[in-house]
This record gives C-alpha cells, structure tokens and sequence, in this order.
C-alpha cells in the first residue's frame, strides 16, 4: 500500500490555486474523461479558449459563478509512489478560518505565490498559519512564471523575501519553485523552460516527505459507543493514536487497568489494530465506562481541569471570556469556557499582541481553556488525533472556536 500524505494548497486570491490543483489532477491522470469534458464545455461557454481546470476543483455554486473558492475542497489522487489527500483552501481574509480547518491536518502545505506580485499579505497570513499549526514541510510555488517570460531574476527575488519570511516564522523544510498553473511547467514534471531552476517539481517535492508520524505515543481509543449484547460487551471507537493487541494492558478512567481480551474490526476477531482503524474492544471484566471515557495505554495523560491552547474562532458569533460553552474533546463532550484570552496573534508575523476580552470571527489566540470535569488532554501532535478541540454552542450544536492544546 503506498504512503497516504495530506496536503493543503493555500496563497492570495487569483493566485491560481484551483487551477494548480486541477493541473496537478489532470497531469497525473486523476480525473475522468466525463470529467474533463464537462470543464470543457463550461470553458468553451464561458468564452474560454482552453479548458479551465480550475473548475475541477471549484464546487460551490457560488465559487463557480464568482471565479473563487469559499470552501476547503478535498481531492484525493494517486500517482506511482504516494496517495493524497489535497485541500484546496480559500484566499479571501474573510475565509482565513476554513484555510486553518484545510491545514490543520496537513502534513505539507503549497503555497502560491503569484509571479507578478510576490509576498503579499495573505501570503505571510498562510504561511504563519502554517507555522502555528506545526507544518513542517512548505512547498512556495511561485505561480505564472510564464507571463514574466521565466525570468529567473524575477524569481530569485522572490525566493530571497519567501526564505527571510520562513527563517522568521520558524518553518523548518522549506521549497521555493517557479511553476505555472496553466502550462503545467513544474507541477509534474520538470520544465525545460526553466533550465537555470535545476530543482524538483512540486510533485516530487511531495512525493519525497517523509511521512510526519506523531511522537511515539502508546494507545489512544476514545470510546464512542458500548456495544452490549447477550454475553459480549465491547467498547467501540477509532484509535486516534497508537495500537492494541490482544492480551495487551490498557489504562482505564480512575486508574484502573484493564485486559484486552478480544478485538473485532468490520465484524471479523483480529489479533492487531493500528492507530486509524475503527475498533471494538472487549475487556477481561465489567467496566462501567461510558462514551467520551478513553482507554489508554500505560501513558495515559493525566486528567486536567485547565490548559492552555492556541485557538481559532470559526463563528460569526462572537465568544465572550468567561460564557460557558460546550466543549468536544475525542468522543467526550463536557461544559467549558475560556477562561482567559492572553493574546491575540498577529496573523502576518505570528507575534503575540494585546488582550481581549471577546473572539471574533478569525481571532487566533492563545487562551486558557477550563473544564466543568476533568478530561485526559494532552498536547497536540501533529499528523495525529490527539490534543485538539472545539467550543461548541449549547443547544444548536454550532462550532465557534477550534483549538490545539499546548
């Protein structure tokens, strides 16, 4: 099975984003023939002499009657020596919360760079997103390079002013690659175009990251349902961290220890279950656990009623210090607040600034968070399901805030 590796795609508006996106779909054989012939009737109605690939990844209505992306479009795709699952995120500032949600799972990010423009604000605001969440590999493709007739002094400028940004910001494997959208020049394969380059694609960037795997953790399952049936009890949930095999100790609520006595994935008994798989799992004995509790390994994180996290708010409703809210960590659903907002983060250079006493709509922040009852929180990891949540509005269920704890 070949490696699965997520990946977003970020940058300014009319960057070309979408149109890197369904470059890089079409280049690797990605999309359907019906697929392609719909963009190209699309294309021919709008006046456009060549199909717009951009549409293959522009799904919304309104995306496609304005020419942007609102939503976080996913794609998966294949190519020899990877799987991917690629985020298409909006440019706008106002959608900045929905480019946290495509990151946040990223283990690379590309971001466009239009040639003709250079490091622009959105562009600082991606990548310092980036940088918060803990991305270690960032791919800067510098877009339409073509329409600079593949000037290489007009791209050393611009990888001069994306590396001093990154050695700011602390990004740690950083690649800068002159690209264009439309051609394919770059994306793929390598362009002849731009001989004094000499470096990889960006597909072959991709394809060379290493797989960010989490800090060695041992079992993580929150239990999401009890299964209880005449002579079987079994605890059911996706391991978010970890693994567990039969006869394994596990650490319970309260500190109780437990043994696994049998493991059922798809209905069938198995030996063995990695981090990823939905699992049941049944214990040597009665336990009263219920959903939310998490069965853990030997180094189950201590339970906590306060912590600290970095936290964007998603809603267009504010959230004040202090209102208690609902708060989803794992499978466990307790009431919480913020406590406290330290400082609000400058989105453009990733320093702490002033106070406030309220989020707002694409506030990041770093906040204390504290609980009505205690919950196993441990710091987040990148590449795993650990250490995240959200504030949730009680009674409609609306998310306003996610957040890493720290």
């Amino acid at each position: 099975m070949s490696t699965l590796t997520r990946v977003c795609t970020a940058g300014s508006v009319d960057d070309g984003k979408s149109t890197f996106v369904g470059r890089l779909l079409h280049d690797t054989k990605n999309i359907l023939a019906d697929q392609y012939e719909a963009v190209a009737r699309t294309s021919a109605a709008r006046g456009q002499a060549n199909p717009d690939l951009s549409l293959l990844v522009d799904g919304l209505r309104a995306e496609r009657e304005q020419g942007i992306t609102i939503d976080v479009a996913y794609r998966y795709f294949t190519t020899g020596a990877r799987s991917f699952i690629l985020a298409d995120c909006p440019g706008h500032e106002q959608y900045t919360r929905n480019t946290v949600t495509g990151m946040s799972t990223a283990e690379a990010v590309v971001v466009l760079v239009d040639a003709r423009n250079g490091v622009v604000t959105q562009t600082k605001r991606h990548a310092t997103v980036a940088a918060l969440l803990g991305v270690r590999h960032v791919v800067f493709a510098v877009n339409k390079i073509d329409l600079l007739g593949y000037s290489e002094e007009a791209f050393r400028a611009i990888e001069a002013d994306v590396r001093e940004l990154s050695g700011r910001l602390g990004l740690a494997d950083v690649h800068v690659v002159p690209v264009s959208a439309l051609v394919g020049d770059n994306i793929v394969e390598r362009s002849a175009e731009t001989a004094w380059y000499g470096g990889p694609s960006v597909l072959e960037i991709l394809e060379s990251v290493a797989s960010d795997e989490p800090a060695p953790t041992g079992l993580r399952l929150p239990i999401e349902y009890v299964l209880r049936v005449p002579d079987y009890r079994g605890y059911a949930g996706r391991i978010a961290a970890g693994s567990v095999a039969v006869g394994d100790a596990v650490t319970l609520p309260a500190g109780r220890s437990a043994t696994v006595s049998r493991l059922t994935v798809a209905g069938e008994d198995v030996d063995r279950a990695e981090a990823g798989q939905s699992v049941a799992v049944s214990l040597d004995g009665e336990y009263d656990l219920a959903r939310g509790d998490l069965i853990a390994g030997a180094d189950r994180p201590e339970d906590a009623r306060r912590f600290h996290a970095v936290a964007v708010h998603l809603s267009d409703t504010p959230l004040a210090v202090g209102r208690v809210v609902e708060l989803r960590y794992g499978a466990a659903l307790v009431r919480g607040r913020v406590a406290s907002v330290e400082a609000l983060v400058d989105i453009e250079t990733g320093e702490p600034t002033g106070a406030t006493d309220t989020l707002r709509v694409n506030d990041v922040a770093e906040v204390t968070v504290e609980l009505a009852q205690p919950l196993p929180v441990e710091t987040y990891r990148v590449g795993g399901q650990v250490g995240s949540f959200l504030l949730i509005e009680p009674g409609t269920g609306d998310t306003l805030t996610a957040g890493l704890v720290r």
